[in-house]
């Protein structure tokens, strides 16, 4: 599988440390940046590109990774067709594609050590989509959204008490 990486200099030393991992582990790796240490750099371009690059190529998956993820989420979430989380777990990794199919996942390298961020994109990139009902639905939704700026309807609810049978 190939995974796309980005970082900004709050990650850049983590990123390489993880390709490296990556590549251990029989994963294709592209950096999409920066090439150089710079502290003065800006997240949204490299994570933009990463973003691009998983949604043209069917398959990959994706690795942000700043301080707390939290610009680099957001900025590959402006890629239509990217479903980028922030994860700072080992079961938010994991729920994100059981439930949301993420194809990007965001972490903050100054939030963990070097093992645990390591863990948690292993545990994202080994993670499979459930495939459940609801859940297909529901990123299908969001999709929709994305394409043409509607909103899904709520999904209606039973009227509070209609239908409990807990009459008195």
């Amino acid at each position: 599988m190939r995974v796309h990486v980005a970082t900004d200099h709050a990650g850049y030393e983590f990123v390489h440390d993880l390709a490296d991992h990556l590549r251990a582990e029989g994963y294709e790796v592209v950096d999409h940046g920066p090439d150089h240490l710079d502290a003065e750099d800006d997240y949204p371009a490299f994570c933009i590109a990463a973003g691009e690059a998983v949604v043209a190529d069917p398959g990959s998956l994706g690795v942000v990774v700043g301080g707390s993820g939290n610009g680099e989420q957001i900025s590959a979430n402006k890629v239509v067709g990217v479903r980028a989380a922030l994860a700072w777990n080992l079961e938010t990794a994991r729920l994100a594609r059981q439930h949301n199919d993420a194809n990007v996942v965001a972490v903050g390298a100054r939030q963990h050590s070097v093992e645990e961020a390591t863990a948690i994109v292993d545990a994202f990139l080994a993670e499979p989509f459930s495939q459940q009902e609801r859940h297909v639905r529901r990123i299908a939704q969001v999709g929709a959204y994305e394409r043409d700026g509607r909103a899904p309807a709520p999904t209606p609810r039973p009227a509070a008490g209609s239908g409990s049978g807990t009459g008195a």
